[in-house]
């Protein structure tokens, strides 16, 4: 597929301000620093629709995106260890509420850094989504950093500790573009069945 319109749509506080749409809402989900907002602008070919910070931790909204066939939900980074402990207990509370509403999100992306093992927040992350069986992706950003051999290896380890296998791990760079073209592909099959299932609901509709 290819992205072609790419805009933001406005910020949402908590649940009340959550969108729901008529098309796929996609989240992209991370550690703070990790490099959300760059694999953000990677995707919609842009360099600055997400505001890339130096400072982590500086998402603490849910950015909304419309990427024309699905709706984009850049979720607050988390796991900042230099902030209150008040201030990671509310983003963890919109976290929550964001994914309470399994219906409204039709994948997530969850990002690690390919240069180190999950922390245990990223862990975390990724259990909570096997748990309530939502449908995910994970993405190793940074893959320029490392030659292809020991990006393969840290592929492997992540594989490893997300009892995954490797082929639901994609290695990306926002530098080099790498695993540009895979996740397109599994957007392009999450967007395919958001419409099976709106088809499928409206002829049962229509019976």
């Amino acid at each position: 597929m290819k992205i072609t319109k790419a805009e933001f749509i406005t910020s949402a506080a908590g649940k009340s301000q959550f969108l729901t749409a008529d098309k796929p809402i996609i989240a992209v989900c991370g550690r703070s620093n990790v490099g959300k907002s760059s694999f953000i602008n990677m995707l919609a070919n842009k360099k600055k629709l997400a505001r890339v910070s130096q400072q982590p931790g500086r998402t603490r909204l849910v950015n909304y995106f419309d990427f024309g066939s699905f709706i984009l939900a850049d979720l607050p980074g988390y796991g900042y260890a230099r902030v209150s402990k008040q201030e990671k207990a509310k983003w963890a509370k919109m976290l929550d509420d964001f994914f309470a509403d399994k219906q409204n999100i039709a994948h997530v992306f969850t990002l690690c850094d390919i240069r180190h093992d999950p922390t245990a927040d990223d862990k975390t992350m990724v259990q909570y989504l096997y748990y309530n069986l939502i449908p995910f992706t994970v993405v190793a950003t940074k893959a320029d950093k490392l030659s292809r051999a020991q990006a393969d290896r840290s592929v492997t380890n992540i594989a490893a500790t997300y009892k995954c296998g490797r082929g639901d791990i994609i290695a990306t760079s926002s530098l080099t573009r790498k695993g540009l073209d895979e996740v397109l592909a599994v957007i392009e099959r999450v967007i395919s069945r958001g419409q099976v299932s709106a088809e499928v609901a409206e002829d049962e509709t229509n019976t």
